[in-house]
């Protein structure tokens, strides 16, 4: 998968990008993460990226010029020009859909990803009219710019290509997967300031172990989260 970034602050993204499992997805070729400055298309002495909003108001808004000459190139560099069937160009903005397990399974599927960080009081709105194949938000609160939502994404999605986590069975059972919150973990020692392990995860008996993850992860999601669907 190839993942190209547009962002008017790329030094934020390398210390996320070259950590842990982000870092060996990229080494193993699993993944190609490209970060963007948008002020590469800007034709000013300035470099600007933004201007004030048509109707008054305040902050300032992106301009679209310079992210549909980034997303032109991008494309160019990537496709020959034509957007390939299986590139998805996602803006990040507070108004999008809210990422869920579901939708970053689905990009994960995709061989490209464009992703647009917002900033200021938002990005004019012909990127979404015109470029944009979604929008997408990490909830109902306000940031100060799309870079940390794109990092979120990003790690969200890398984590569910096949062989970046190793295992290939090793997310089929976290939380969101199938409707529910995932069983609680435990390691050892077996007994810690007087809380023991459960005895069935000792006994070594693997059916009953299954089982009692499966009614765990139900009733800590009717617990926590009764809204989502729960799946037995």
């Amino acid at each position: 998968m190839r993942i190209d970034i547009i962002t008017i602050f790329p030094d934020i993204f390398p210390p996320i990008l070259q950590c842990s499992i982000l870092k060996r997805a990229q080494a193993s070729g699993a993944v190609d993460i490209r970060v963007h400055d948008l002020r590469d298309w800007t034709t000013d002495k300035r470099r600007t990226v933004d201007d004030r909003p048509y109707g008054g108001g305040a902050g300032m808004v992106m301009k679209p010029e310079p992210i549909f000459k980034a997303v032109e190139r991008i494309e160019q560099d990537a496709h020959g020009g034509a957007r390939g069937a299986a590139c998805q160009i996602v803006l990040m903005a507070p108004a999008g859909a809210t990422l869920d397990q579901a939708a970053a399974r689905d990009l994960s599927t995709q061989s490209h990803l464009v992703i647009i960080c917002g900033h200021y009081e938002g990005v004019d709105d012909r990127v979404r009219q015109r470029l944009a194949d979604r929008e997408l938000s990490i909830g109902d609160y306000v940031l100060t710019g799309g870079e940390l939502p794109a990092m979120v994404l990003v790690d969200a999605v890398v984590r569910l290509i096949p062989g970046v986590l190793g295992h290939q069975d090793a997310h089929k059972e976290e939380s969101f997967v199938n409707g529910r919150l995932e069983y609680p973990h435990y390691t050892r020692p077996p007994v810690f300031q007087g809380m023991a392990v459960p005895e069935v995860l000792r006994a070594g008996d693997h059916e009953q172990v299954a089982t009692w993850r499966m009614l765990q992860a139900v009733a800590r999601t009717m617990a926590r989260r009764p809204e989502l669907r729960v799946k037995s």
